[in-house]
């Protein structure tokens, strides 16, 4: 749900889907900025159905509605009550949205975040965002050692997946100096990948300082990674899951 999600809303209501179903990783403002301006939720025909990591609907939309609340944004919750349908999404369980099966991970971001699989059809994407790495520094997979326990969560969660989206905002020498901010580096999404045995990784939630040349050059520097292949997430990539 951030600003990516104004132009999706538009699409979908374009397409006529009228039943949407969002899961939030977190309620951070960058994560939910855009949800006053998803289309669907203003179509008297539509309905959305909003997953919020939390214990209960109750407490989801409680979270939502500390945003919505007419000071940071016109709109209060209430004013979308006939298009919203909240649930609590918990950490580490498994359920279905519409076809999708999907799972989840706890990961480690301040005020705790949640990561997804969903698969449908043989097919899978894991989403992965905003976490750090689940091991200390000189622990775990980057260190050469057995995973942590929460490693070893998280590849089960990334098993196999035709798509990794994760975390890479920082570069490694400059997360050790902002080990608490709860992001990732691009090696070790891709260290995460090639253990998961992950066909595509697409690193993403790039900083706000990283220019197009920046971005550009970190492609490059990962586009002769084959297992798995290694990709720069932007603004409207497709990603074709098909063989």
């Amino acid at each position: 749900m951030g600003t990516g999600a104004r132009e999706l809303g538009k699409a979908l209501v374009e397409a006529g889907e009228r039943k949407v179903h969002v899961l939030l990783s977190h309620t951070h403002m960058d994560h939910l900025y855009a949800l006053p301006y998803f289309e669907p939720i203003f179509e008297s025909n539509s309905l959305v159905h909003l997953g919020v990591p939390s214990s209960s609907a109750m407490e989801a939309r409680t979270r939502v509605g500390l945003y919505l609340n007419g000071i940071f944004h016109p709109l209060r919750i209430d004013d979308l009550a006939h298009n919203i349908r909240y649930y609590g999404v918990p950490s580490g369980a498994e359920f279905g949205v519409g076809p999708y099966e999907v799972e989840t991970l706890r990961l480690v971001h301040p005020g705790g975040t949640v990561g997804y699989r969903a698969s449908l059809n043989g097919r899978t994407v894991c989403y992965v965002t905003d976490t750090g790495p689940l091991a200390h520094a000189g622990q775990g997979i980057m260190a050469g050692e057995e995973p942590t326990s929460m490693e070893q969560d998280l590849l089960h969660l990334a098993r196999d997946a035709d798509c990794l989206v994760m975390d890479a905002m920082f570069g490694q020498d400059e997360y050790l100096n902002k080990q608490d901010w709860g992001h990732c580096y691009p090696e070790y999404a891709v260290r995460v990948g090639e253990l998961a045995g992950v066909k595509k990784v697409a690193l993403f939630h790039h900083s706000p300082d990283a220019d197009d040349d920046t971005l550009d050059a970190l492609a490059q520097s990962w586009a002769a990674h084959t297992q798995p292949e290694v990709i720069v997430a932007r603004e409207g990539l497709s990603v074709s899951l098909e063989g």
